[in-house]
């Protein structure tokens, strides 16, 4: 029989590990306050208590071995691993399932990837899809600061955070303002740096949006996710120092591997 509450019984509280916060706690359990709870969702707390005894990198008993300890249908293990997954408490390995660490914070500012996952003590990368050249378009001509059918690069790459593929940037830069981006920048390097030491460019400021989207089925190709994964998307258009526009950037960042952060402060 599975251990949850009765929903058939208005009256039946929820068991003592998935009972709501006391008044004031920053977030409720997520039981409504009739108190019934579905079977996958008592499942999925029991599990989430079994990731924080078990700790980052360690392998999740199988979903048959979670169902005997639960006592509950393999269906319902599995509904509650894909929750867990896609809030990247959980992250799959090979043929396993594993613990996730957590999730790596990029602060909502002009510092680069590189920098801001360094930070946290991660090893940042880059993996090289593509660089080309193209005539610059209409679409692209107002944020780049370029007349249409000038040349502009388009730069595709891969992030990693510790080898583990965890983004995929987009950026489109001026082949005027970097004319040597294909023969003397390292690909897996920050572009931030390498305007800065190498062409003495620094930003100024940037305009950027925030969206949660679906990947396409080739974007989650490259970054090794199911497409079903939410993805959160980052459009950037930065100027340099003297207002002039530099880059138009698209990121798509895992939703179950980052957060953003940011400093807010009154204007008054």
């Amino acid at each position: 029989m599975d251990n949850a509450a009765n929903p058939a019984d208005p009256n039946a509280a929820p068991p003592d590990h998935l009972r709501g916060q006391a008044p004031g706690a920053p977030i409720r359990s997520g039981i409504p306050e009739h108190g019934r709870i579905p079977k996958y969702y008592a499942v999925k707390a029991r599990i989430a208590e079994l990731i924080d005894e078990l700790g980052d990198g360690q392998a999740l008993p199988t979903e048959r071995d979670l169902a005997e300890r639960y006592e509950v249908a393999r269906e319902t293990v599995r509904q509650a691993l894909r929750e867990l997954l896609l809030e990247g408490r959980l992250r799959r390995q090979g043929r396993g399932t594993v613990v996730a660490g957590p999730k790596l914070e990029q602060p909502l500012s002009l510092a680069s990837y590189t920098e801001g996952v360094r930070r946290q003590g991660r090893a940042p990368g880059r993996n090289l899809i593509s660089l080309d050249r193209f005539p610059c378009t209409a679409a692209l001509a107002a944020d780049i600061g370029v007349p249409v059918g000038e040349p502009v690069w388009h730069m595709e790459r891969v992030l990693l955070a510790d080898d583990e593929r965890v983004g995929l940037e987009s950026t489109y830069v001026s082949v005027e303002r970097v004319p040597r981006l294909d023969q003397d920048f390292e690909p897996d390097s920050s572009f931030y740096a390498y305007l800065r030491e190498r062409l003495g460019i620094s930003f100024g400021d940037a305009d950027e949006r925030i969206e949660t989207v679906l990947a396409t089925p080739r974007e989650a190709l490259l970054i090794g996710t199911p497409p079903a994964l939410p993805m959160l998307l980052i459009h950037r258009v930065s100027r340099d120092t003297q207002g002039q526009p530099l880059e138009r950037v698209r990121t798509l960042y895992r939703g179950d591997r980052f957060s953003f952060t940011t400093h807010l402060a009154s204007e008054g």
